[in-house]
């Protein structure tokens, strides 16, 4: 029974780490190694409740609010000697499909958001979930998601100019 399980949560984190990863990515505004230990510490703690969580209708949502959970968390106890920059690495020749500074101008405009707000605009436009699903996962109410989405899209307009169409793939 044990191995059953264990078997079971391994598919599990094998089937969802990816789509984890990018959305840790797109949280974190393009810093992967933050995203990879949230994912890394999502996982665990899915680990320890696998037993709970398996048997809850949606683990994947379950996996996702938890990785939303422990970003927001991390923001909160941020040290305060990190010190953010706004210079990134430079990208190797032949960057994966899309355009790369197209991306490196999206993950600037979401650095330059506070964290809940980035997180409301990641769980409703990457995510696609709905107010009252982002409201759940971010333990506010449902005006709170609405008023907050509404700020974060005005300033990633005001950040990315009123223009936003060219920023839309077809």
């Amino acid at each position: 029974m044990r191995q059953a399980r264990a078997d079971e949560y391994a598919e599990f984190a094998a089937a969802r780490a990816g789509h984890l990863y990018r959305s840790a990515c797109l949280l974190t505004a393009g810093d992967t190694h933050l995203a990879e230990d949230l994912v890394q510490e999502t996982l665990g703690r899915l680990y320890v409740r696998w037993g709970r969580v398996s048997r809850v209708g949606n683990p994947a949502g379950y996996a996702q609010t938890v990785l939303t959970r422990t970003f927001l968390a991390h923001q909160r106890r941020r040290s305060s000697t990190e010190q953010a920059t706004d210079t990134l690495p430079e990208l190797p020749d032949g960057a994966p499909d899309g355009d790369p500074s197209l991306r490196l101008t999206l993950l600037e405009a979401l650095a330059r958001l506070a964290a809940k707000d980035r997180a409301v605009v990641v769980l409703r436009y990457w995510e696609d979930r709905s107010v009252e699903e982002t409201a759940d996962v971010m333990n506010a109410s449902s005006a709170a998601v609405r008023t907050r989405c509404v700020r974060a899209l005005g300033r990633l307009r005001e950040l990315l100019g009123e223009d936003l169409g060219e920023y839309a793939r077809p």
